[in-house]
């Protein structure tokens, strides 16, 4: 058996280089944790699915079966079908997208039209340019194809435009060759913000000079709360915009149907990518969902989701004014997160597991940087609790919050770091500062 340090997998020398960038999603790593009973959750991202009707589901499959099973359990095209293609394009008409079915590529979840992109695009050392913070799924897939993730600071209207034109003229100065924008502009996930109008179109002006596509990443854009996000990008740039949509949020994840819409000639060669990984979708799935889209009220259910998720982002804003008045977040107008930033001498990664002792999950903020960045922010997820249960959550939080300061207060009895507990923040006392 080859062993090579500590590693006993006999196939080790064999893998490809690429593999190397094959890590475990931090995200991922908590499910079995977050998934215990008295653990709550303030880690994952699932729709809460409870809030569909189970009897839209089983409706819409048991008309599948009936009027089309032997279709429905066969294979299918690479494309995927006309009909749930054609409901793409009604979706997406909510956000001001113009298109045509033969552009629109169905993939398993959107996951996997941000896999193929890549595959089509990025050879090893290619630029990726990415928000800071990022969506950790995206940071994988990049890491996969060996490419240079390189992030671009955002605020709390988005990406900006200036420090975007800062990074593009110091990478190309470095010789870089910049490939892809990877974006997700609507109630961003892991941050919650949005890219304002304004700032989508500065954007798309500096990835169309620099001959960078942009990816516009968009599973959240009508969950919005208040009032409905800005025009999609691809709204307005049809050449330079790969569009990538999902149902996963809108109706259920585990149908696992996403879409890209793309530039003719891209759309061609995503399509021979997709046949050349899976052969086909699932068409049983694509049907249901068909189904599920003609029969059903979905926009009212859409509005359904919205309220749920409204709900409960004013618990945990509410709950986070309550129990950690001195830290500092996001106000998310849609989506499913908010973004927690604690005071600069914690770590969040290191905090995790006297969290899951006091019986709360959170994701670090480390999982959603490439080069380590995140160190002391939270993504914290209010889509699946129930509002009693995240206001507890943000309860144990502070609690875990407060004892990681307390153990910083015993160690700055010998050294130059002090304790504020009242402000939950750590100073340097004035005798430390300037030697």
């Amino acid at each position: 058996m080859t062993t090579r340090g500590n590693n006993l997998d006999p196939w080790y020398d064999s893998y490809a280089e690429r593999t190397a960038g094959l890590s475990v999603s931090e995200v991922r790593a908590l499910f079995a944790v977050a998934s215990r009973p008295e653990v709550v959750s303030l880690a994952g991202g699932m729709p809460y699915v409870s809030a569909l009707p189970r009897e839209l589901v089983t409706g819409a499959v048991e008309r599948v079966m009936r009027d089309s099973g032997p279709a429905a359990l066969q294979y299918g095209g690479g494309q995927g079908t006309p009909e749930i293609r054609e409901h793409i394009l009604e979706i997406m008409a909510l956000e001001g997208i113009r298109g045509s079915v033969d552009d629109i590529v169905v993939t398993t979840g959107s996951q996997q039209a941000l896999d193929l992109v890549a595959k089509l695009f990025l050879d090893p050392g290619d630029v990726v340019l990415a928000e800071a913070p990022s969506y950790v799924g995206a940071i994988g897939i990049f890491r996969a194809y060996q490419a240079d993730v390189q992030h671009v600071a955002m605020d709390d209207d988005g990406i900006i435009p200036a420090a975007l034109d800062e990074r593009i003229r110091s990478l190309r100065s470095e010789g870089k060759r910049m490939k892809l924008l990877y974006l997700v502009p609507n109630f961003q996930n892991p941050a919650g913000v949005t890219l304002t109008w304004q700032r989508r179109l500065e954007v798309l002006e500096l990835a169309k000079a620099n001959g960078i596509l942009v990816i516009e990443d968009n599973p959240y854009g009508l969950l919005h709360f208040d009032q409905p996000a800005p025009h999609a990008m691809r709204s307005v740039e049809e050449d330079g915009v790969v569009y990538l949509g999902s149902f996963s949020k809108t109706f259920a994840p585990g149908f696992r149907v996403g879409w890209a819409l793309a530039p003719h000639a891209i759309r061609e060669k995503l399509v021979l990518a997709a046949e050349s990984a899976i052969l086909s979708h699932s068409s049983f799935s694509q049907m249901v969902i068909s189904e599920y889209l003609r029969a059903a009220d979905w926009k009212g259910q859409i509005d359904t989701f919205r309220g749920v998720y409204r709900e409960r982002r004013d618990a945990m804003l509410t709950a986070l004014d309550d129990y950690l008045p001195d830290l500092t977040w996001t106000t998310p107008n849609g989506g499913f997160y908010v973004w927690l930033t604690l005071p600069e001498h914690l770590d969040s990664k290191s905090m995790l597991p006297r969290a899951v002792k006091e019986l709360v999950a959170y994701t670090p903020g480390t999982a959603f940087f490439a080069d380590g960045g995140g160190r002391n922010n939270i993504r914290l997820s209010f889509c699946y609790p129930k509002p009693e249960f995240i206001r507890e959550g943000i309860r144990r939080l502070s609690n875990v919050i407060d004892g990681e300061l307390e153990l910083l207060s015993a160690f700055a009895q010998t050294g130059p770091l002090a304790v504020d507990r009242s402000r939950r923040r750590v100073v340097a006392p004035p005798s430390s500062i300037g030697g």
